[in-house]
């Protein structure tokens, strides 16, 4: 590859595609984690599970595939990746490592900012950026919602689907 050729992540939605592109320079095993599990088709039937207008979207759990036992939102690839905590700010379409509250607890789960969240910088990995595809983060992001975890309005009142996440070089 040259070094003028950059990845990017195209994630195919029901909604249409969201281009993502990475950040290695502030996020190098994260980018390298995301980039392996898609290439494996680890996230392709998942959906995005939990959406908080102007806020974020979260996806990338294996347990919003089709058939998947498990509660959404708590699965994970068997493996933890260590945080790699950085300057770059969560502002709209920045794409962050979701985790519980240890912070080397993230594994496949990733948010997309829906708006500013700069409560998160630095106790989130955050780990590139939309390229193209606002108005699809916009239609996710602004779907109908019902309560979810401790009453939360977070859980899509109809399936977000992904089919499937990419790795493109251009």
């Amino acid at each position: 590859m040259s070094s003028t050729t950059k990845e990017y992540a195209v994630i195919s939605t029901d909604h249409g595609d969201i281009k993502i592109e990475f950040w290695p320079e502030v996020a190098p095993k994260t980018v390298e984690n995301f980039k392996k599990l898609a290439t494996g088709g680890f996230y392709d039937g998942t959906a995005f599970h939990r959406v908080i207008k102007g806020f974020m979207i979260q996806g990338g759990c294996p347990n919003t595939k089709e058939g998947a036992k498990g509660i959404p939102g708590t699965g994970d690839p068997g493996y933890k990746v260590k945080a790699e905590f950085n300057d770059r700010p969560h502002v709209r379409g920045v794409i962050s490592m979701a985790r519980s509250a240890s912070p080397d607890s993230a594994g496949c789960q990733f948010f997309i900012c829906h708006g500013d969240a700069k409560f998160l910088d630095r106790q989130y990995t955050a780990f590139g950026k939309l390229a193209a595809g606002d108005d699809v983060l916009e239609k996710i992001a602004t779907s109908p919602v019902t309560s979810g975890n401790g009453g939360e309005k977070s859980t899509p009142s109809a399936r977000l689907g992904v089919k499937s996440v990419k790795i493109v070089a251009e």
